[in-house]
């Protein structure tokens, strides 16, 4: 397994963190906008693959992908969206960047409905209670969605995406709902089962066409994560892998530091073993520690030290 870290595209200390870690590859972000150049431009990625490798890092996994909410949604734009996906890809192609992680989550992305509750010693981690949403309104210009809709959704994307993803042999990695439940404001969320992810695979049947294992979404879907990593594995269909944990369900559900959520990490790295996953792996969402702000909440840098270290002792 590779070990990355979630890398800004300009200089910063996690570089010189990550590097003092033992850590080589990288997972990136499309850079921000900045002067005439858009994030997904040719010579913006080129910058942002030049500065990491410069800074002895190998760029494995752009993530998340370019702007797709009009996509997901199925409303007016979504043409324009399909046309930025489709150069990402192109450019991913042409600068040796091999995976894009995705989601179809539709309006909000991750959703949480607090991101400074108290976990162990004090630090600050990230939580979902469905209940806190029962009186939420509806958002989204789409009105109330359901599967369907999002379903015909999905699958008007990969019939343009996939083939361009073939054509430039990168890979796609679709993200689980997280959280994963039926809905979230009147608007479905169709990956939040093992068997809806089987579906959108079977769909699609690809050597492009994979998920992003994300341990912590699974872990809130009830799953028995080396089971999963052995049912989607022995497949060859994890691309890409998030290294976290949580302590709930779908429903209610808090983060955790790694060492201490309700899934064996260590069955998990013998069951990626097992099915010979040889892919990035990057800790995810990591508690907020002492002496940090908390102004980028999951992603400070102390938690995901510590938790470099407990994945490194894991694979030793």
């Amino acid at each position: 397994m590779k070990i990355a870290w979630y890398l800004p595209a300009l200089p910063d200390p996690k570089w010189k963190v990550a590097k003092q870690l033992g850590v080589d590859y990288a997972v990136a972000a499309l850079p921000q906008e900045k002067y005439y150049m858009k994030p997904w431009d040719f010579k913006a990625m080129l910058y942002m693959k030049e500065n990491l490798s410069d800074a002895g890092f190998k760029l494995e996994v752009i993530e998340p992908a370019p702007p797709h909410y009009s996509i997901k949604l199925g409303l007016p734009g979504r043409e324009d969206e399909l046309k930025v996906f489709e150069q990402v890809l192109r450019n991913m192609a042409a600068l040796e960047i091999p995976t894009l992680c995705y989601n179809f989550m539709p309006q909000s992305g991750w959703y949480r409905t607090s991101f400074a509750k108290k976990g162990r010693g004090g630090a600050l981690v990230t939580a979902f209670d469905a209940s806190k949403m029962e009186k939420a309104p509806v958002l989204t210009e789409a009105g109330v969605v359901p599967d369907e809709k999002i379903w015909d959704n999905y699958k008007y994307f990969m019939d343009r995406i996939l083939p361009v993803a073939e054509e430039c042999k990168v890979k796609l990695a679709l993200h689980p709902d997280d959280p994963p439940v039926p809905s979230l404001q009147g608007v479905a969320r169709i990956f939040r089962s093992v068997e809806n992810i089987d579906r959108a695979l079977d769909l699609y049947p690809s050597d492009y066409n994979g998920i992003t294992l994300c341990q912590g979404t699974f872990a809130a879907m009830g799953e028995d994560i080396p089971e999963v990593i052995e049912h989607f594995g022995s497949r060859g269909k994890i691309f890409f892998a998030h290294f976290r944990d949580i302590r709930g369900n779908a429903q209610c559900f808090e983060e955790t530091f790694h060492d201490e959520g309700m899934t064996d990490m260590k069955a998990c790295i013998e069951a990626y073993k097992k099915v010979g996953f040889d892919g990035p792996v990057r800790t995810d969402h990591a508690p907020v520690m002492e002496g940090e702000g908390g102004s980028n909440p999951a992603y400070e840098m102390l938690g995901h030290i510590f938790a470099t270290g407990y994945l490194k002792g894991l694979l030793e």
